[in-house]
């Protein structure tokens, strides 16, 4: 079984950062390798925010949305089984619910990872 719990969220003005967290709680058979965060916005479909894959060293193994790439990054703490997401730049547009999510697999399709988190919401204001 897994288990994933975001804080971090809030409300701040355009321009300003916020950093999300998730903290991964997984049983003794399951090891998580891919790491994500994709977000939600009122009346818009889901939307893969940042990802992030061990033993890829492209990159570092990240990948991000074009929405985001250069404002945001995501990390991964394995010894503290946390994940990141530093959002720099903050713009209304990035308002949504904020969910972590996690696979054994490798990949970067954060939208199909089977384990996911209740989200935190973020709020950008103008």
């Amino acid at each position: 079984q897994v288990q994933l719990m975001e804080s971090g969220g809030g409300s701040v003005q355009a321009g300003g950062s916020l950093r999300l967290s998730c903290v991964v709680s997984t049983d003794t058979t399951t090891y998580i390798t891919s790491m994500g965060w994709f977000r939600q916005a009122p009346g818009k479909e889901r939307e893969g925010v940042a990802a992030i894959v061990e033993g890829i060293d492209e990159d570092g193994g990240t990948a991000y949305a074009d929405s985001v790439k250069g404002r945001f990054t995501i990390s991964r703490d394995n010894a503290k089984d946390t994940l990141y997401l530093q959002m720099d730049s903050l713009l209304p547009e990035d308002t949504a619910m904020y969910y972590c999510a996690a696979t054994p697999a490798y990949s970067h399709d954060v939208l199909k990872f089977p384990y996911r988190g209740q989200g935190t919401q973020v709020t950008i204001s103008s």
